[in-house]
């Protein structure tokens, strides 16, 4: 099953650990879309929820970032 907006909000740790793993994708140069489908399916999150972890990361300057 996988994690939609209508469900349980994910833990901050789990949070950080996916906007991570995508930072990491897109610095090595994988094009934005792409990290984020396969972030979503390695994590089982749907691409849109993985994009809202990736705007708080951003907000928030989470690491790798700050």
């Amino acid at each position: 099953m996988k994690q939609s907006e209508e469900t349980a909000p994910l833990d901050e740790s789990l949070m950080r650990e996916v906007f991570r793993t995508l930072v990491e994708r897109q610095d090595g140069g994988e094009e934005t879309a792409a990290s984020r489908n396969a972030i979503a399916s390695q994590f089982g999150l749907e691409p849109d929820v993985v994009k809202n972890i990736e705007r708080t990361g951003l907000e928030k300057a989470w690491p790798p970032l700050g």
